[in-house]
């Protein structure tokens, strides 16, 4: 039998289809998922978070993280280090290489030294930002700090999650000892968020928020991190009339509700859609909207409004400001938009004397439904996909 060769499209095809099935099974890691299903790390989960190394660790594609436990998390806060200070010492236990467990037995030479995140911030002179990984007698492997008398602090315990390689969270004995780590770190220079306000075209919500004296709880939420939703000028402009008639409270949580406790890039609100918590939650009074994006424009959904980013105003971690095209209404004050429903297909008029229309039976459009749920139209892009592929293979044996 002669075999015939698949035809060149055919050829092609292949590899850009096993390229997309590949891709699209690619997802980005999240760090502090990857923690909260171990409550032994709840403490190192928590500072992560804080000191905003968590989002830094989401944004690496390749990245090592050695996690202690929350007993060994307590001997470092014993010390009474600042939360900058702490974000050193903690930046030294991220590095930046993927070290999963069977590499880490497998070292070249039985000794490595890798630079971390304090590293790469700027913060470290010399070699202290760099530890030493070494293989150790009865197969344990040690971690040190290089600036720390080639000392190995800590141990190898386990692997508590490993995507290789994008990446490996293992767990460590004990908190790494960096002399330059630990030193004494000024914090970054304060934000003064309603002087950001007025000088990016935000000068009525900056004085809403000191009117009514919310403005202190939103400088509250700064060093936590703090994302800020801001109408322009122009548009509170427009609202201001339904602004006078609310009470006191009802204006604060209005106003509260423009904030989210967390600092969020626009492309972390791009990778994170769905319902996020305001300055205005409390208990069962949810204030909450939808974020959700449709390509390059990000919308928050209120249930009452919808309103869209138009612009980044700030953006210096731990706060960032955005500027919106309306103003942000909770449906805990507002009534809800009410939701349209589409007009009725108008009944056609059979002409009159024509009684094949007239008569004509209430099945006879079932053949061409089944015909439509058969079809391409009716097949997942699983079924696509398998169809492709046996195509192919036929090529092949013919």
């Amino acid at each position: 039998m002669t075999r015939k060769v698949p035809p060149l499209s055919v050829m092609l095809a292949l590899p850009l289809l096993f390229l997309f099935l590949s891709s699209t099974g690619t997802h980005a890691h999240n760090i502090t998922r990857i923690l909260a299903k171990h409550p032994d790390f709840s403490t190192f989960n928590h500072y992560l978070t804080l000191t905003h190394l968590a989002s830094e660790i989401n944004r690496r594609l390749t990245i090592t993280v050695l996690a202690v436990d929350n007993a060994a998390m307590s001997s470092l806060l014993s010390k009474h280090l600042s939360l900058y200070t702490i974000k050193n010492v903690l930046s030294l236990h991220v590095l930046v290489d993927y070290f999963g467990s069977k590499k880490l037995h497998q070292i070249t030479n039985g000794t490595a030294l890798t630079s971390t995140m304090f590293q790469a911030s700027g913060s470290a002179p010399g070699s202290s930002g760099y530890v030493n990984i070494t293989n150790l007698k009865a197969g344990k492997v040690g971690f040190g700090a290089e600036d720390n008398d080639g000392k190995l602090d800590a141990v190898y315990v386990k692997s508590v999650a490993e995507i290789p390689y994008n990446i490996s969270v293992i767990q460590i004995s004990q908190v790494l000892t960096s002399p330059e780590a630990e030193a004494p770190t000024a914090g970054p220079s304060a934000l003064n968020l309603t002087a950001i306000l007025s000088k990016q075209g935000c000068k009525t919500f900056a004085d809403l928020l000191i009117s009514s004296g919310v403005a202190s709880t939103f400088n509250e939420n700064i060093d936590g991190g703090l994302t800020v939703f801001c109408p322009t000028d122009t548009v509170l402009g427009g609202f201001m009339p339904r602004y006078k008639n609310l009470t006191a409270p009802q204006k604060a949580s209005l106003l509260l509700f423009h904030g989210i406790p967390v600092y969020q890039s626009l492309q972390m609100l791009k990778s994170s859609n769905g319902v996020v918590n305001t300055l205005a939650t409390d208990g069962a009074n949810k204030y909450d909207f939808t974020v959700q994006n449709d390509g390059e424009e990000v919308t928050l959904k209120t249930k009452v409004v919808t309103a869209k980013i138009t612009g980044t105003a700030k953006d210096e971690e731990p706060l960032v400001v955005y500027k919106i095209n309306k103003v942000l209404l909770p449906r805990e004050l507002f009534k809800a938009a009410p939701t349209p429903r589409p007009a009725p297909a108008p009944k056609a008029e059979a002409p009159k004397g024509d009684a094949s229309v007239a008569d004509a039976p209430a099945g006879d459009d079932v053949g061409d439904q089944t015909a439509d749920k058969n079809g391409a139209a009716g097949l997942d892009g699983g079924k696509l996909v398998m169809m492709f592929l046996s195509l192919c293979v036929g090529f092949w044996l013919v």
